[in-house]
């Protein structure tokens, strides 16, 4: 077989590894095939060489994709192939980069651009408007925790770093094994390997968490989109959340159920008077008088004609404007009930990015959770207090991913995080698991334990060291009770956010604009 086509074959197999489960270590040596075949392509300049290569690139970078996130087809195809080329072309601009300048600059540089081009693209990405960073390279040691506790201090872009690092290292060292006495080349992808995995044990098995214990029951209803919107009344579904709450022990602190469990005719301007609701209440005040839901929902703000939002909407049907949230609930056996509205909303299915310049195009918004159109979201990460002063953070779905805009229920003085989720979307696939093991990834971060509620898998805990205590089976109704320490330190990510990112970002505008300044004036020490 051709080296250019074992190669992508070799790279594509050992960046899939770690989101099936493997170890994370498979990407220290997944760009070398790829850097090989940019050595290759370096050689006298034939036609059409660039196209050449620019095609094995992208071709390498899109099976990736289609491997990796293959599974939101079952929510929604547009959803997946949007996803799978925008990957690919973050991927494959840093590439582009990389070989244009290495064959006209210092390899130094070339090397520091390739670093912080991909950077600033998982950057870019993670933060900007539109957004899937799933398989952002930090993310493939979510089911290494052991290896990557110093994500307090970096979040996941130190791991992101430290992978291109250990590629370009281990290249090199494969482009000198035949020299015995450059055994450098040798000895420093060693050294960058284990030192930070021994610095990482070290914090590891050197934390305790401070005893500040709440109990916590996570339901799992487990009920399929079929059932949910056509075949089970609203009433059936609360009776089964309802069943399963009652597994709590008398001295649970809070209930917490999956996003949108309840979604139909839950008003905000009428909180309070809402029938579905005092269900809850009434179970409360009947079983657990000292405990409080944290209760995904559907909820509805209606506004009058001169006082509504960007995102509100009609129908020929009523006279009136109102939102639609994706949001949690906290209940208790008081009057108030408080609220916290998604914000980092899916594209196509509760967004569409940029809708200032497409809203001609909201018609064609896709349908997954029983409307259609733009929703409404939060702009502040709002905290639920509960009267002993408890406090958590309620990540919706997959803002859990996103580990700076998690930091902001810290900031909030959030001592615990909840994630509510409905991952029934994608099926039995790689998704749901890959989305329990990311959430390990934000334990760390913030040295914060995790209850996760997913409606039909995987629901359970999450200590401050990212292992996971207990878990469900995916597509089994059931509850769990954990018991979970709250924390009210602030770590250094916590603090300064995605700040590796930043620095990336500008080192690599620097080096572009170094480039760009010197290879015209035909500096010796910049161009060969």
């Amino acid at each position: 077989m051709p080296k250019r086509v074992l190669y992508p074959i070799i790279s594509i197999l050992l960046f899939s590894v770690p989101w099936f489960g493997g170890p994370g270590y498979f990407l220290f040596g997944a760009f070398v095939p790829m850097l090989l075949i940019q050595e290759e392509f370096n050689g006298p300049k034939k036609k059409g060489i660039k196209n050449r290569f620019f095609t094995w690139y992208t071709l390498t970078f899109l099976c990736w994709n289609i491997v990796n996130v293959y599974w939101i087809k079952n929510a929604v195809w547009i959803g997946a192939i949007a996803a799978i080329i925008i990957n690919t072309i973050l991927m494959v601009v840093p590439f582009m980069i990389y070989h244009y300048v290495w064959k006209r600059a210092h390899r130094a540089l070339a090397y520091t651009l390739f670093v912080t081009a991909w950077i600033a693209a998982e950057y870019i990405y993670l933060h900007g408007e539109i957004s899937f960073p799933w398989i952002l390279l930090g993310n493939g040691f979510a089911n290494d925790v052991k290896a990557v506790q110093w994500y307090e201090y970096t979040g996941l872009f130190g791991g992101s770093i430290w992978v291109l690092i250990m590629n370009l290292l281990i290249f090199k060292a494969v482009k000198k094994y035949r020299n015995a006495k450059n055994i450098l080349h040798f000895i420093l992808p060693v050294l960058v390997a284990v030192v930070p995995v021994t610095i990482s044990l070290m914090i590891y098995y050197n934390y305790e968490e401070k005893e500040a214990p709440i109990v916590v029951e996570v339901v799992q209803p487990n009920i399929f989109e079929e059932e949910k919107f056509m075949t089970m009344t609203q009433r059936e579904q609360i009776n089964i959340i309802l069943e399963l709450s009652q597994n709590a022990p008398q001295n649970v602190d809070f209930i917490v159920t999956p996003e949108t469990s309840v979604d139909h005719g839950i008003w905000e301007n009428k909180l309070e008077e809402n029938i579905t609701l005092g269900w809850f209440k009434r179970f409360l005040f009947d079983n657990y008088p000292s405990s409080s839901f944290v209760l995904g929902a559907t909820t509805y703000r209606r506004y009058d004609e001169n006082n509504r939002s960007i995102t509100s909407r009609t129908n020929p049907n009523i006279d009136f404007w109102y939102d639609a949230y994706n949001t949690a609930l906290f209940i208790d056996t008081t009057d108030i009930i408080r609220v916290y509205h998604k914000n980092k909303l899916v594209i196509g299915a509760e967004t569409m990015p940029f809708y200032e310049q497409l809203k001609f195009l909201e018609k064609f918004s896709l349908d997954l959770g029983g409307f259609t159109g733009l929703m409404g979201r939060d702009m502040e990460r709002t905290v639920f207090v509960k009267d002993d002063n408890k406090k958590v953070g309620v990540a919706i779905c997959y803002e859990s991913i996103y580990g700076e805009y998690c930091g902001e229920f810290i900031d909030n003085g959030a001592e615990s995080l909840f994630v509510i989720t409905n991952d029934s979307w994608w099926g039995n696939t790689a998704g749901h698991r890959q989305h329990l093991a990311f959430a390990r990834l934000r334990a760390i971060e913030f040295r914060r334990s995790i209850a996760r509620s997913a409606n039909t898998g995987i629901s359970g805990f999450i200590d401050q060291r990212g292992d996971i205590i207990s878990r469900t089976r995916w597509d089994e109704r059931t509850s769990q009770t954990g018991r979970i320490n709250l924390n009210d330190k602030i770590t250094f990510y916590a603090k300064y956010g995605d700040m590796a990112g930043r620095l990336a970002c500008y080192v690599f505008l620097l080096g572009i604009l170094y480039y760009v300044a010197y290879s015209r004036r035909k500096k010796d020490h910049i161009v060969k």
